[in-house]
């Protein structure tokens, strides 16, 4: 009996990776996208209950590849192996679109820069903060993680930025950070480093062209949104908050 529940779970899977290799992903339900993915981590059961039981717990495919690998784990059949080769795949997408970018000179603009940046973001469930440095010429000289946590301990990390960029004789900069909740409104401490930052690069003669704050779905550009006009005008925060609040009000008008 053993052996036909196994010959009947081999001709399954046999059937799912020739379908793969005929259609690719696309025609794929979530359900079975874990499934092809889970039997390279558990080799003799039927993981297409397994893939429902993940499903309805985390919601959808991202929700799956999201959760936390102790949450992984709680699952009824989710092992350390498989567990592993879930939550392994975001950082590898990451990994690939960073490696596919490395031949990505130019940036032409705040819309490039933001793609640029996204990408490095993705998978990432601690808040940190990217830094990209370009030349005259708009070509990315740097780009990296320059500091882990919040925007808001600017302080401990202003002196970092600055001696990257002039080590690299930056002309413009790009900074991003992720907020991993999905929110992506400045908080009054976002804006306070971003004032902070734009100051000390521009003491060596850097511009800070935009920050971007980055969620996992979207993004927010300080400088297109209109918060860089008020962070930039004046060496004072002190009306900030209060300025961009009575903006935002104004461009919900009708």
């Amino acid at each position: 009996m053993a052996g036909k529940t196994e010959n009947l779970h081999n001709g399954h899977r046999q059937r799912l990776r020739g379908r793969y290799r005929r259609e690719g992903l696309d025609g794929f339900a979530d359900h079975e996208v874990l499934e092809l993915l889970l039997f390279y981590a558990i080799p003799y059961q039927d993981t297409n209950p397994l893939a429902h039981r993940l499903l309805e717990r985390f919601g959808s495919l991202a929700g799956v590849l999201d959760a936390p690998e102790e949450e992984l784990l709680k699952v009824k059949g989710i092992g350390e192996n498989a567990a592993l080769l879930l939550k392994i795949l975001p950082d590898i997408y990451r990994r690939y679109q960073i490696s596919q970018q490395k031949d990505v000179q130019l940036i032409a603009g705040e819309n490039d820069a933001a793609a640029y940046l996204q990408s490095r973001f993705i998978g990432k469930k601690q808040e940190c903060v990217l830094l990209m440095l370009l030349n005259s010429r708009h070509q990315a000289l740097f780009c990296d993680e320059v500091s882990e946590g919040t925007a808001t301990t600017a302080n401990i990390y202003v002196r970092r930025i600055v001696q990257k960029a002039v080590r690299y004789d930056a002309v413009f900069a790009f900074l991003a950070h992720n907020h991993p909740s999905g929110e992506i409104l400045p908080s009054v401490q976002d804006l306070e480093a971003t004032q902070l930052i734009a100051q000390a690069l521009k003491n060596v003669n850097v511009q800070l062209v935009d920050h971007f704050i980055i969620s996992q779905k979207d993004y927010l550009s300080l400088k297109q949104s209109g918060y860089f006009q008020y962070i930039l005008s004046t060496e004072k925060y002190e009306n900030c908050q209060y300025k961009i609040a009575e903006s935002t009000k104004e461009e919900k008008r009708p």
